[in-house]
């Protein structure tokens, strides 16, 4: 696997001492990917074991869990387990539990985690694997008229580019219930909804007006994206394919991404690019914040709040397109910095549009807070239990709304949060208000972050191009996108190709405990507990471009698409 050998005392070091006295004989090995990431290689059957402990005994909570086709490296497959450490001794622990080739099983974690759960039912769907023991065995990415032994991401897959054809014409996805005894009428939400811009597919089952359990489907728009880099792109132009993912934090995408392959490669990224980073990640989040502040406002019967919202989330726009050259903060990242620098101009400017907005915006909240249907519409509603939140891992202001400081900026600090002494900003309410009140607060605390960061800025070079290659090393890269901690896991070929890329989304980890948040409620609060995720369907489905103006469609090819990032020439596209 080319990783770097333990030779010392490194971050995490106690997790994993504690990990091989607590079970002698489940590690089989121990390397550290960098200095703050190690990989724990586990007999398959004492897998569950020790994620259990490392979760639940250690402050651990789950990033992702990551399939592998390691075929053609060592003739088995691989499911990592990347778990965040958050508390004593910080970091990422990855349990690699590999898979033998001619039985495809692994023992499920799923009744000791039930975090794992949505990533060990991908892994079935993408790679054919057998998670014995899992508590949830439906499909979850392939719709249920997918071919029989077809899976995606095996690497001995052939590479198709349109749909196979249906082999049903009726959906057979059972959705669950825990009603117990009690009857109840089915209402279905979606797969298109007038609450939603994106399709899922959600089932409440009431008693009155009350909803008692609810469950949901997602993946209508799966797009491919982590097969397509795997096959068709180079691994330096995954960046470009990354920012896509989102249309909201598209820039935090992009640095999980090449971080996650500065990371693996050892490469050193300079320190001003580093701020730059930082910056534009957090203007991101204003922007953001923004939208979805605007439509807590539109959904509680604020609309005058909604509009002037959107009016000043423009200055937002403004900013990143000053800073970025496009107000989506697309073609700024490269492996190994950024493609342009913050000129002094901008830096007064940048100052301008802070000052404006943090006024404005505390006006807004300040008219907002004093609504009465605000407080009734959002206190007490969609309730997210600290044990749930403990359970399945949830991330971002759907977290922090539960009293849990759960922010990748301070718990892993990056780039130019390393030069930074904040906290995460919390509520205890666990209810849709504490979500809401969480984002204010980080509204307002990025504003002082981008003063912060563009003051002590150091001068110097903005991208490290000298570095030396090496296939198949592997690692992860985060960023805390505006919904939560993003987490891309990349390991790259002896080709120049991503060999595998695993892009997880914010969304992706929230989207689990929403089942519970549902329960006890009406169904008119249904939109206002979903939109109180921030959610993101597609970007947890992670191109067709369409031209608004021309009204037509087209497949880019993977050297129009880095074009379309790098020159400003060609004719603007709506994606």
């Amino acid at each position: 696997m080319n990783m770097i050998s333990d030779e010392g005392l490194r971050i995490c070091e106690s997790h994993v001492r504690e990990a091989k006295s607590r079970f002698p004989g489940a590690v089989r090995e121990v390397k550290w990917l960098c200095d703050d990431q190690v990989v724990l290689d586990v007999v398959p059957e004492r897998a569950p074991d020790v994620i259990e402990h490392l979760y639940y005994g250690r402050g651990g909570w789950l990033s992702v869990v990551v399939g592998n086709d390691e075929r053609p490296i060592n003739d088995a497959f691989a499911v990592y387990y990347v778990l965040s450490m958050e508390e004593a001794d910080p970091g990422y622990c990855m349990v690699r539990v590999e898979v033998p080739k001619d039985t495809g099983e692994f023992y499920s974690a799923s009744h000791r985690v039930p975090a794992v759960v949505w990533g060990e039912r991908e892994v079935q769907d993408l790679f054919g694997l057998t998670a014995l023991g899992i508590v949830d065995n439906r499909n979850l990415v392939l719709p249920d008229d997918w071919p029989q032994g077809l899976y995606p991401l095996r690497k001995d897959t052939m590479d198709y580019r349109y749909r196979p054809q249906p082999t049903t014409d009726v959906e057979n996805y059972e959705f669950l219930k825990d009603t117990g005894d009690r009857e109840t009428t089915v209402i279905p939400m979606g797969p298109l909804h007038i609450t939603s811009d994106e399709p899922g597919h959600f089932r409440l089952f009431v008693e009155g007006e009350q909803i008692i359990d609810a469950d949901y489907r997602m993946f209508y728009v799966h797009r491919g994206m982590e097969k397509c880099a795997e096959s068709r792109m180079n691994y330096d132009a995954v960046p470009f394919l990354a920012e896509r993912i989102c249309g909201i934090c598209g820039f935090a995408h992009s640095v999980a991404y090449a971080e996650s392959i500065e990371h693996a490669q050892g490469i050193e990224i300079p320190l001003r690019a580093q701020f730059i980073r930082s910056i534009v990640l957090e203007t991101e989040r204003l922007h953001s914040h923004l939208l979805n502040l605007g439509l807590v406002c539109h959904f509680t019967g604020f609309d005058t709040g909604f509009h002037h919202m959107f009016r000043v989330r423009e200055k937002s726009m403004d900013l990143a397109e000053m800073l970025t050259g496009a107000r989506k903060t697309y073609g700024l990242n490269l492996i190994g910095g950024v493609r342009r620098d913050i000129l002094a101009e901008q830096k007064v400017s940048t100052f301008r549009y802070l000052d404006e907005m943090r006024s404005e915006v505390a006006n807004l909240v300040d008219e907002l807070l004093s609504t009465p249907n605000f407080i009734d519409r959002t206190a007490g509603v969609g309730i997210l239990d600290r044990k749930v939140a403990r359970d399945y891992s949830p991330v971002g202001p759907t977290v922090r709304g539960s009293g849990f400081a759960r922010d990748a900026r301070w718990c892993h600090p990056f780039d130019g949060y390393k030069s930074l002494r904040r906290e995460a900003v919390t509520a205890g309410s666990c209810d849709v208000k504490g979500r809401t009140l969480v984002r204010i607060g980080e509204f307002m605390d990025s504003l002082d972050i981008i003063s912060e960061l563009l003051e002590n800025a150091p001068a110097g070079p903005v991208l490290n191009e000298n570095w030396t290659y090496e296939p198949h090393r592997f690692a992860v890269g985060w960023t805390e996108a505006p919904r939560g901690e993003d987490v891309h896991w990349s390991m790259i070929g002896n080709n120049q190709k991503c060999y595998r890329w695993r892009a997880k989304a914010s969304t992706y980890s929230n989207w689990p405990a929403l089942r519970y948040m549902f329960r006890g409620n009406t169904i008119s609060d249904a939109a206002m507990i979903v939109g109180s995720l921030d959610p993101c369907y597609s970007c947890t489905e992670r191109v067709t471009v369409v031209d608004v103006k021309k009204r037509k469609q087209q497949v880019l090819t993977q050297r129009q698409l880095e074009d379309y990032c790098r020159d400003r020439r060609h004719t603007p596209l709506e994606y």
